[in-house]
């Protein structure tokens, strides 16, 4: 077999001055001398598959994105699939780059069953969420259809993000966020009247009259990102409808709540302009509340927009985001990481979101362990949104931000998190249904997939065993 060179010069000197790193600090975390890397971003020598082993474990988002131009899509396919923990032993980039280039038919074979092995899971996660909601005819609502929409398109919309990514740029002009005189002064100057009104609708918006009301007793960040809608919803009309008419929907509902889910993603998009956004959330380790500041959002939009930073060569930090109202369901969920929460009718019990409802105005922070080996560190606050009237009480929920273990020197939160004490992590499911999980106190139903064994001579917390098929 001839092995490919891989000359990488360019993109290891991007890398490098993007993480603000020496040539000897980079060397250092490569395990090679300085002259050695000097070579290396002058291409006078390729990289090595275990030099680009540990580049990948050095820098596993960076790297990805300056090197995936480079990397044939069987290759990357076949590295993702081998990656996953719930296959038995693990490969080296050469043993996985050696079976691509020789044996490419088994290669792509493989990475089908592994997707395979994937969506049977996912089918097994829907089942669960109709058995939860009663609903075993396998329908979709239309709130569904859109969910699965965004969750399909990874949550990250390329023509809507750049589109709100340049108006931001004309708006905003030197600062890093549109103010409430920029958007209203460009409403204006378009034909509409915005106007305030106390007691009505958050936002309504009179298309005949050109007129826009808002409340002016909601909280400034809620009414600023109103006001990002309305604009984002006329300025980038044409780009939604193009969206919204190639959706494969069932239904006119599904596409008017497409339409406006769009229009949120557009006004995020808008007041968090990507590039912006994203390096400030680097620069300062997703710190939430020093990001909300900085743009002037609420908790819950920074924690939204960080889910969405999946442009291609430009990538954030995978994350998952959701939210759970008081009951406990997830209305709101997105995720560019392994924890798909996707299709759960509901969270595992054991989950930090649940207490931060309970416990609001503080963060909660855990360590937590999937069935599946991958660790994950997680952020939930409990939010209290106030309805201006005593007689309308205030709304309450919790939202969760996290990310997988091994990206924890890039979340602030994971610092104070001892992640290598076993004891530390707590181990969670997806949901009791289809958690294999023995020993968990906590479980409210047995898995169905799995026989249980009852013993009236025995009461332990929960009252039967669980069989290992």
């Amino acid at each position: 077999m001839v092995r490919r060179r891989l000359f990488a010069g360019q993109q290891l000197r991007t890398l490098r001055t993007t993480r603000k790193l020496r040539q000897g600090e980079m060397a250092s975390l490569m395990g090679i001398s300085a002259s050695y890397l000097s070579q290396l971003e002058n291409d006078e020598r390729p990289l090595t598959p275990a030099l680009t082993d540990r580049l990948r474990s050095a820098f596993p988002v960076d790297w990805e994105d300056f090197a995936s131009d480079r990397v044939e899509p069987v290759l990357s396919a076949l590295r993702e699939a081998a990656s996953d923990l719930m296959l038995a032993g693990s490969a080296s980039s050469e043993q996985i780059e050696r079976v691509a280039e020789q044996y490419p038919a088994f290669a792509e074979a493989f990475v089908r069953l592994h997707d395979q092995s994937r969506r049977s899971t996912q089918r097994l996660e829907i089942i669960d969420e109709a058995l939860g909601a009663d609903n075993i005819s396998g329908g979709r609502l239309p709130w569904e259809e859109v969910r699965d929409w965004f969750h399909h398109a990874n949550n990250y919309v390329d023509a809507i993000d750049r589109a709100a990514e340049r108006l931001a740029l004309r708006l905003s002009g030197t600062g890093v966020s549109p103010s409430l005189a920029q958007m209203a002064g460009w409403l204006e100057a378009n034909g509409v009247t915005v106007e305030y009104a106390v007691g009505g609708a958050m936002r309504l918006f009179d298309p005949v009259a050109q007129r826009l009301t808002l409340d002016p007793n909601q909280p400034i960040e809620s009414g600023r990102f109103q006001m990002a809608y309305q604009l984002a919803a006329l300025a980038l009309r044409e780009e939604i409808a193009a969206i919204v008419q190639d959706a494969t929907l069932q239904s006119v509902a599904a596409r008017q709540l497409l339409t406006v889910g769009l229009g949120n993603y557009a006004a995020g998009a808008l007041l968090m302009p990507y590039e912006w956004f994203r390096a400030r959330a680097r620069e300062l380790r997703h710190d939430i509340d020093q990001l909300r500041q900085t743009f002037g959002t609420s908790f819950e939009q920074a924690c939204h927009r960080i889910s969405t930073l999946q442009r291609p060569q430009a990538r954030g930090i995978p994350m998952f985001f959701c939210k759970v109202d008081m009951a406990g369901n997830i209305t709101k969920r997105h995720s560019a990481t392994r924890l798909q929460f996707a299709r759960f009718g509901g969270a595992c019990p054991l989950w930090v979101v649940h207490e931060a409802v309970a416990i609001p105005d503080r963060i909660h922070v855990q360590a937590a362990e999937m069935p599946d080996g991958v660790r994950y560190v997680s952020i939930a606050k409990g939010l209290v949104k106030p309805t201006g009237s005593y007689y309308r009480p205030p709304r309450r929920y919790a939202v969760a931000l996290g990310c997988e273990a091994a990206l924890a020197d890039e979340f602030i939160y994971a610092d104070g998190l001892n992640l290598e004490r076993p004891e530390t992590v707590t181990r969670i499911g997806i949901s009791c249904r289809i958690c294999p999980r023995d020993n968990c106190d906590q479980r409210a139903f047995p898995p169905s997939d799995r026989a249980i064994l009852v013993d009236p001579h025995t009461r332990d917390l929960v009252p039967y065993g669980i069989t290992d098929m």
